[in-house]
Order: C-alpha cells, then sequence, then structure tokens
C-alpha cells in the first residue's frame, strides 16, 4: 500500500466574539457539482476543510504546516504546538485508484499577517475560497471527522494556555 506524509495547520487568531480558525473551501471534482450526475443531483453545500498538503523531500511537518497554511490561505502564521496525527486510507479517485495509507500530522498556528483568501492564481486549482469562522462550533461546519477534531483539540489547548 502506498504512503503519504502530509501536515496541515489550525491557524487561529483572537476577535472580539472570541477565537477564529481559517479554514478552505477545496475545489470540487466536476463530477461532484454536475447536476446531471448519475446518482441524482448532490447537496451543494460548502465544504469545508483545514489546510494541509504533502510534505515535500528534506521538509519538516511542521514547515509544510507552514508553506501549506501560506499557500492555501494568503496567512502566515507562527507555531504555537503540535495538535496531533490523524490516519486513514483513502482510495485515489485519480489515476491509478490505489489504496492509499495517509497521515496527516496537524499544528496549532497563530495568524500573523496576510489577507485570508489572497490565494496566487496557481493554487486556484485546488482551492475555491479561504475564509475566517469561529472556532467555537468550527467541527460542526468541516467536513472530515479527524479535522474536527483538531479543532476540538486547538480549543482545549487555547482554554488551557490563555498565554497563547
Amino acid at each position: 500500500m502506498i504512503r503519504e506524509i502530509s501536515a496541515g495547520g489550525v491557524v487561529v487568531r483572537p476577535a472580539r466574539e472570541g477565537w477564529q480558525v481559517a479554514v478552505i473551501e477545496p475545489q470540487r471534482e466536476p463530477e461532484l457539482e454536475s447536476p446531471s450526475s448519475v446518482k441524482g443531483k448532490r447537496s451543494q453545500k460548502r465544504l469545508l476543510a483545514l489546510p494541509m498538503g504533502l510534505v515535500d523531500p528534506g521538509e519538516k511537518p511542521e514547515q509544510t504546516a507552514l508553506r501549506e497554511v501560506l499557500e492555501e490561505t494568503g496567512l502566515t502564521a507562527t507555531l504555537i504546538a503540535k495538535l496531533g496525527d490523524i490516519k486513514y486510507v483513502y482510495v485515489r479517485s485519480w489515476g491509478d485508484k490505489q489504496r492509499v495509507f495517509k497521515i496527516v500530522s496537524f499544528y496549532l498556528l497563530r495568524y500573523e499577517s496576510g489577507n485570508i483568501g489572497e490565494i496566487k492564481p496557481e493554487m486556484r486549482i485546488e482551492i475555491r475560497d479561504a475564509l475566517w469562522i469561529p472556532l467555537d462550533g468550527a467541527a460542526r461546519q468541516l467536513k472530515y471527522s479527524g479535522e474536527k477534531d483538531m479543532t476540538h483539540r486547538a480549543e482545549e489547548y487555547l482554554n488551557a494556555h490563555p498565554e497563547a
């Protein structure tokens, strides 16, 4: 089985109403949006996720998290702590259709600068949009269960470390 190692970030910033987290709306595959899908019309609900990507050769996972956040959201951030790893198996929907065992390390990051959604044109093939949402309740809006867990861990960390 093929293995992939990725890293991502839970980027937070303080706001009047509490912490906010940066999320992305990935581009969907055309067949998922087609109203004439074989299985009928699919939901057009916005799919939200956390920024993440493959660890490049010679790169440390925390470096990957910072790079992916910048590429996918337009934000720069600083590392606060590692939140944990998500492990899962998926089947590639493109090319060879192979099963892949994936490990994604997630890091809690603090927003430093940049304007969310200012994404380079070459990243628009992967990312439709990036936006801030309240951290409290973010898990209800995210698509993937492992990422939902990471936002809960971020909340727990921030509650236990108010100096962050």
